[in-house]
């Protein structure tokens, strides 16, 4: 877990130094968008069950919390011009890199959620998800990439993540951490570059 550790903080280092002229474009693409900040936070469960603030830039307009459900679907309204282009490639997620130092997340690891959708979750997999560092990426990460579509079909978003979509999610988590390795990390990492960049999987 050491080395993981270290290639964790390697990566993330490398990441955001490569990166930063473009963070920096992006943080003013936001400010000039839509009034609120350039950085969301929202609680999830990481690891051992500790809650911590994951960070993301804003896609949203300000207060959308307040605005609707906490899933994002489709073509949500509340959704800013500049947020349709970051989710899209995934740019939203790269200050995720920064919980990465501070050891709240891994590069590679099951996606943190948040506590309600963990409360749901079957108590021996609970256990094993929570036993490792939450990840930027995952399998069901790529699996899902186009999980906002796939919610836009339904009428009822909520019942369709719960009852079709958390399971696979769970299975998906629990092979990860059965097969986990450096060689498997790094998999991961290029499977991602290709589903966010080539639209493959």
């Amino acid at each position: 877990m050491r080395a993981k550790r270290v290639f964790d903080v390697g990566f993330a280092l490398c990441a955001l130094l490569v990166s930063a002229p473009a963070l920096a474009v992006v943080a003013l693409w936001i400010k000039l968008d839509s009034r609120g900040p350039v950085l969301f936070h929202q609680q999830r469960v990481g690891l051992r069950g500790r809650p911590f603030a994951i960070y993301k830039f804003r896609t949203m307009q300000a207060g959308a919390a307040e605005q609707g459900p906490q899933l994002t679907v489709g073509a949500d309204p509340r959704i800013t011009r500049a947020g349709v282009f970051l989710r899209k490639y995934k740019v939203d997620e790269l200050p995720q890199f920064v919980n990465v130092l501070i050891g709240d997340m891994s590069v590679v690891g099951p996606r943190p959620e948040v506590p309600r959708y963990i409360a749901l979750y079957p108590s021996e997999a609970r256990d094993l998800i929570l036993s490792v560092r939450p990840g930027i990426t995952d399998l069901a990460s790529i699996a899902y990439r186009d999980e906002s579509a796939l919610l836009a079909g339904t009428d009822d978003p909520e019942a369709l993540y719960v009852r079709d979509i958390l399971p696979v999610k769970l299975e998906y988590c629990l092979q990860y951490i059965e097969k986990q390795s450096a060689w498997f990390d790094l998999v991961i990492v290029w499977r991602t570059v290709r589903a966010v960049f080539g639209g493959l999987r």
